[in-house]
């Protein structure tokens, strides 16, 4: 894909492209396109109306990247508890990191399908280490949102190049979704600000070379939320000090860690946008936060379902296979219409998003929908197996553990 989108193109794996902008049609009007309960298979190249013929051609790029430099490589660091600091490069080179940033700050500069592509090839590879989404599309939109010019210059090409790693530290240990109950605070002095506090379960914590810290910054404020600030941290800051790797039930390719900030100085250019508006940053960019994990959630769905249905073909008992019982037929094809329903709603808000008008109750809508489904997809799945649902050869056990861990 392009690095320089608008002027030129980059050799992807073989192939050459130019990654679509969103400046372009997101898809060209006489082409026919399967929808999902058409396809072959739900995770099939060239089908969805929202993608492109050039979308494809991306796509097999990502999809080829991960069968080459994340699947043979994956067990290894689920036993490390973190993926290698050298995908991070492999990754920038490719293009897969700030594909949705605008080529003007520094990223891609690709149209926001072209990101979407990138979380659902991770969720086929069924390699859930790399925390590039988070990344890219959670941590990234922040700087270039609110942040100064100096520290777009700064951060974000080094992001896109992923020479940096970046992580947003929100919760804490007193503190999860009540962003209001945060204690870690931020007090001036001089032009600077002094941090104090810890966070935990922050993803991307242990590789990061940047993260975005949610701090008190005015505790007389009339509401906690008016008196909330975010901050840019860099590694190796004095004060600034990671803790254990935190060892959880699933993902555990993916680096989570506890986060302490003890009499950090920070400039006052780490400052990332107005002082106290933190909270409203944090709620303006929660659409996209919650699409991103419905979008994960169905992917994974589908990811499954495919994996179960391959099984059923392919297994043996009373001289047929599983496929050919009516119960399980039936249970495929229950399977199969929830996801699909669920899919064209994500779908949706996907070109809602792209049009700049997905709200934050419909976004919230998806993530539920399509996290229960994910849910209930792994049970259904790992029941389909069998007693070798419970085998760690098959992907399904492990598939299920991912699963309670992300939701």
């Amino acid at each position: 894909m392009a690095a320089r989108l608008f002027r030129g193109s980059r050799r992807w794996w073989g192939y050459r492209c130019a990654l679509p902008s969103p400046a372009r049609c997101s898809h060209s009007g006489g082409e026919e396109r399967l929808e999902s309960p058409s396809a072959k298979k739900l995770t099939d190249i060239g089908i969805r109306r929202i993608f492109s013929s050039e979308h494809d051609i991306f796509r097999e790029s990502v999809r080829k990247f991960f069968q080459e430099e994340v699947i043979p490589y994956h067990a290894e660091w689920e036993k490390a508890g973190e993926v290698s600091k050298e995908l991070w490069e492999k990754a920038g080179k490719q293009g897969l990191l700030g594909v949705n940033i605008a080529e003007l700050h520094g990223g891609i500069g690709g149209d926001f399908y072209s990101a979407a592509v990138v979380w659902e090839e991770q969720a086929y590879s069924n390699c859930t280490g790399p925390g590039f989404s988070l990344h890219s599309d959670i941590v990234m939109p922040y700087i270039v949102n609110y942040g100064s010019e100096e520290q777009i210059k700064h951060f974000i090409p080094q992001m896109t190049s992923g020479k940096y790693i970046g992580a947003i530290a929100m919760t804490e240990p007193g503190a999860g979704s009540d962003l209001q109950g945060v204690r870690t605070n931020a007090k001036k002095d001089g032009s600077d600000w002094i941090l104090n506090g810890s966070k935990v379960f922050i993803t991307n914590g242990w590789l990061s070379d940047v993260v975005l810290v949610v701090a008190v910054t005015n505790r007389e404020a009339q509401s906690p939320a008016h008196g909330i600030s975010l901050f840019l941290v860099e590694s190796g800051m004095k004060g600034f000090i990671k803790g254990q790797k935190l060892q959880k039930m699933g993902l555990k390719a993916q680096d989570t860690a506890e986060l302490f900030f003890e009499d950090v100085r920070l400039p006052a250019s780490s400052l990332l946008g107005e002082e106290n508006k933190g909270f409203y940053y944090l709620m303006q960019e929660l659409p996209q936060e919650r699409l991103l994990i419905a979008e994960l959630a169905v992917s994974a769905s589908e990811f499954m379902f495919e994996e179960t249905r391959n099984y059923v073909k392919g297994r043996k008992v009373f001289g047929k296979t599983v496929a050919h019982m009516q119960t399980v037929q039936h249970k495929l094809a229950e399977l199969k219409t929830h996801i699909c329903v669920t899919r064209a709603f994500v779908d949706s808000c996907l070109q809602l998003h792209e049009k700049k008008r997905l709200d934050s109750a419909t976004a919230s809508m998806a993530k539920y929908w399509a996290s229960d489904l994910q849910n209930r997809v792994a049970y259904d799945c790992v029941q389909l197996h069998g007693g070798w649902g419970y085998m760690w050869e098959y992907p399904i056990a492990n598939l299920i553990k991912q699963t309670k861990t992300k939701l």
